[in-house]
């Protein structure tokens, strides 16, 4: 049965004893993978640029009996994203798993975007997961995990979402380095590559294409953040200590449809 609550598959203890730090995890799908791995017993550090909506994220963890604690820090600001690191290596001790997540995007086209735009994605989306790892390797001990959040745009994309879509290709190509250079030190690094979630604002943004937008995806649904959740609980587990360096899409089948329209009639023939 598909269950919207990140926790409700949880595998008790997992990642016990474990620290995970999860950017942009005020909300949305950073939320919903910080859940998870309190769930699994991790320690967990929340972090956004919103300090009400972090406290009471982390707050809720605690109250679930899972252990979290805030740290704010924007992401585009180099000596925010160290300062976090050292916040849980001090309260810590180390870092064992850090997923990049924190990401922005702006409605613009190659021809359209400015330096502004340009920076913004830039600096969210993929320096700032850079610069996370960096800082947190060197903390991090042999069996760690670096997760990358991307998104399908990587494999396929639409006009009007540069440079989101282009830093999302970018991201896996990240990964794979990352992965070669981590792997004698015992880390592993992988991308999550999410299709259409439904978080906060998706509804909206689809309005009166909610329904047509749920028959092109062969599971019939949207995914839902705890969707993608278990997908990173299962790579900084132990089951996954041989898989690197991959990009996994977590779509619902989505990017399988060739023809929307046939897909549909097919899906209406099945029901």
């Amino acid at each position: 049965m598909v269950s919207t609550d990140p926790t409700a598959n949880a595998v008790p203890n997992r990642h016990e004893q474990r620290v995970v730090v999860v950017t942009g995890s005020t909300r949305g799908i950073g939320e919903g993978v910080a859940r998870r791995f309190a769930a699994e017993g991790a320690s967990v550090v929340v972090t956004g640029r919103s300090r009400d909506p972090g406290e009471a994220v982390a707050a809720s963890i605690r109250e679930d009996g899972g252990e979290a604690t805030f740290v704010q820090a924007d992401m585009r600001d180099p000596d925010e994203i160290e300062a976090l690191i050292d916040h849980t290596v001090a309260e810590y001790g180390r870092v064992d798993v850090l997923v990049n997540n924190a990401g922005v995007q702006t409605e613009t086209t190659a021809s359209e975007a400015t330096l502004s735009d340009w920076a913004f994605v830039v600096e969210t989306d993929f320096r700032s997961f850079w610069l996370c790892t960096k800082h947190a390797v060197e903390a991090m001990p042999e069996g760690g995990t670096v997760l990358n959040m991307s998104s399908n745009h990587a494999f396929l994309t639409m006009p009007g979402l540069f440079p989101y879509n282009a830093v999302k290709s970018g991201i896996n190509g990240l990964t794979r380095a990352m992965a070669l250079e981590l792997g004698p030190h015992g880390i592993t690094v992988n991308t999550i590559n999410p299709g259409w979630i439904e978080i906060e604002r998706t509804r909206d943004e689809l309005g009166d294409d909610y329904e047509y937008t749920e028959e092109i995806h062969p599971t019939g649904r949207l995914g839902t953040p705890a969707d993608v959740a278990g997908v990173a609980a299962f790579l900084a587990s132990d089951d996954a200590t041989f898989v690197t360096g991959e990009s996994i899409l977590v779509d619902g089948g989505r990017s399988q449809v060739m023809q929307d329209g046939l897909y549909r009639e097919y899906r209406t023939g099945v029901e």
